[in-house]
């Protein structure tokens, strides 16, 4: 798509691709050209050329190159924000138009912990692109400090992840609790209960996620806490273990209620665990002062309705 600016002080039309526009804001962002590149789908020689273009376009340098950085020239520094509004501009007006969202094109790249990427995020973006079919998506499920890492680094739009740990770079909204359930085979001995409490797992051999895990350090440090002490006689990386070890009937485990399996396991019954009630707190986290295409925002705004739909 072609844009055309014109400039009064020097009465010329001035004409760029918006893609041109797209180049150069993600190096603007994130002040490397390989991870522009990968975050808009062009090759870095593309992203190169397309940045170029602009510059011999507008007249001036936009970026100082050098081996180790790159960073804005006064100039890009300048002219950044109202290069932003064009887009900005644009993409809401195609967005908004039911005629022209079908056309849309662009990639929303989210990081996400594994539990959240297949509990709630298939339907969501299936609903999203029946409106908007040409918008695609990378889903990246990864460990919540992989996670964390990832959005610091801007190589995603925004990410879900499990709240606790800070970083100084990322803005966090939260979003949901999820509370930890006690999983286990039917014929387990509490298996006909409804619920259990935290002291009567004290004695179970139970199959717990590693020490590594997000989702352990909630445990741990929860449990620690209400001084209460459970052995985790085994340890594996993944919930799925956790789950086909429990099945195999050598033990229990502890999961969020978001881990368990979509699919109904006849020999599986999942119970509440009180006294008292431990939950992780999912957020959705930003970087700070990043931005969103409005393909990005508008996705972020589908989310948040759902959590506020599962709140109420």
């Amino acid at each position: 798509m072609k844009c055309y600016v014109f400039d009064y002080r020097c009465r010329m039309r001035i004409n760029f691709e918006i893609l041109d526009l797209r180049a150069f804001l993600a190096v603007y962002d994130l002040r490397n050209f390989h991870q522009a590149a990968d975050a808009i789908g062009l090759s870095q020689s593309a992203l190169s050329r397309r940045i170029q273009a602009l510059e011999a376009t507008l007249g001036a340098a936009l970026l100082e190159r050098s081996k180790r950085s790159v960073t804005p020239t006064a100039i890009g520094r300048a002219i950044e924000p109202q290069l932003r509004r064009i887009i900005f501009d644009i993409e809401n007006s195609v967005l908004s138009s039911e005629d022209l969202a079908v056309r849309q094109h662009g990639r929303i790249t989210i990081a996400s912990i594994p539990t959240a990427a297949i509990s709630f995020l298939p339907k969501l973006i299936h609903d999203f692109n029946t409106r908007f079919p040409n918008i695609r998506f990378r889903i990246l499920d990864l460990s919540s400090n992989e996670g964390l890492e990832c959005i610091a680094r801007g190589e995603v739009d925004f990410g879900i992840n499990i709240l606790g740990q800070t970083h100084p770079d990322l803005v966090n909204t939260p979003i949901m609790d999820d509370p930890f359930i006690f999983f286990c085979r039917s014929d387990h001995s509490l298996g006909k209960r409804e619920s259990v409490t935290w002291n009567e797992l004290t004695e179970q051999r139970l199959i717990g996620v590693s020490r590594e895990s997000g989702n352990r350090v909630v445990l741990d440090n929860a449990l620690a806490q209400n001084r209460i002490d459970v052995k985790w006689f085994y340890e594996v990386n993944h919930v799925s273990t956790a789950v086909g070890l429990t099945e195999a009937g050598l033990g229990a485990t502890v999961l969020p209620k978001l881990a368990l399996p979509l699919t109904r396991h006849p020999d599986l019954v999942a119970l509440r665990i009180e006294e008292p009630i431990i939950s992780r707190t999912l957020g959705l986290l930003e970087r700070r002062g990043g931005h969103l295409s409005a393909a990005a925002r508008r996705f972020k705004e589908d989310l948040m309705k759902l959590w506020a739909k599962s709140d109420s």
